[in-house]
């Protein structure tokens, strides 16, 4: 029931956010598109009962760039990381997103980029794109390194594209770890339980020191602190 209720209620913020979609493109002046959608996922939360747990968060200098790294478990772990962090991030998504009217519109007036997942040309355009707005904007970004939601909660394989961001930038990542999503609503599941989430923002892993040559270890150093988060 809290589930259609937010539906109900994003439907509405949809239609809100026409005018502000119009004004900003107008004014080529996106900003105020992310602290409304900030505020509309604190309602969500709120109205699906979410209660959270979140540690390190002091670690993160808003006025530096990162790339954030998380574990994958629900569909909530996209808005709830969005929401909570402390800084006007971006997102890699894929290309299908974007075609959602309204809200497509509005993650291409900020910055979000799209990838065509089956094309390894489309990624390599996307990690390209990620890295010089990083380096020209100041953008910090998103990045789920298992580029899929896990079907069982545990940790997956995870793919190279989110660390050669890290490298081509030279802006670190704070790898997170996130508890309680798959539980809440794992993957297939459309209706969200209520409940507890813990969130870590784990010290950050610089990239300086490591090459193409040494990406595993890159890779390996930052899985490890994400499934430290889980251990616990």
């Amino acid at each position: 029931m809290r589930t259609i209720i937010l539906l109900v209620i994003y439907s509405l913020f949809a239609i809100f956010l026409i005018p502000v979609l119009l004004f900003c493109a107008l004014t080529k002046w996106p900003q105020p598109i992310i602290p409304i959608v900030k505020g509309a996922l604190r309602l969500g939360q709120k109205i699906l009962g979410i209660r959270l747990d979140i540690s390190g968060i002091e670690r993160i200098d808003k006025k530096k760039v990162y790339v954030f790294m998380s574990n994958h478990l629900s569909l909530i772990d996209g808005p709830l990381l969005f929401m909570l962090i402390p800084k006007s991030i971006r997102v890699i998504l894929k290309k299908e997103i974007f075609k959602v009217p309204i809200i497509g519109q509005a993650m291409k007036l900020v910055g979000f980029i799209p990838v065509d997942r089956k094309s390894i040309k489309g990624g390599k355009k996307s990690i390209d794109k990620a890295s010089r707005l990083i380096k020209e904007r100041g953008f910090s970004f998103l990045i789920f390194p298992e580029g899929t939601r896990s079907r069982d909660g545990k940790l997956q394989p995870f793919k190279r594209g989110g660390f050669f961001i890290s490298m081509d930038s030279l802006a670190p990542v704070v790898p997170v770890s996130i508890k309680g999503t798959y539980e809440l609503m794992p993957k297939g599941s459309f209706f969200a339980k209520r409940g507890k989430i813990r969130v870590i923002f784990h010290p950050l892993v610089s990239v300086l020191g490591f090459d193409r040559h040494s990406l595993p270890q890159f890779m390996d150093k930052v899985k490890g602190a994400i499934q430290s988060g889980l251990d616990e």
